[in-house]
């Protein structure tokens, strides 16, 4: 069953779909680190844009240093997330 739970999917918003086993960390985008943290991803080409034109709600940062913005709440996908931890 542990392979059923790796291979499980997170929407992140408007269709966008990441694998939830990756997700390190859920953070809101207003702090200047966060802003830091966006920038130097750009820098590094590290930064996937989801948001599909809307206002970035969250930051999403992967095991492989993969910063992914999402026009969904934090609030939100933690509770996406832990929806599915549970099943």
């Amino acid at each position: 069953m542990s392979s059923d739970r790796s291979l499980r999917l997170l929407n992140i918003g408007y269709g966008n779909l990441l694998m939830a086993s990756c997700v390190v960390a859920i953070v809101s985008p207003q702090s200047a680190p966060m802003r830091r943290l966006r920038e130097e991803a750009a820098g590094r080409g590290k930064l996937l844009d989801a948001t599909q034109g809307r206002r970035t709600r969250s930051i999403l940062v992967t095991d492989t240093d993969l910063v992914v913005l999402s026009a969904v709440s934090s609030e939100t996908l933690a509770a996406r997330l832990t929806e599915g931890a549970e099943a």
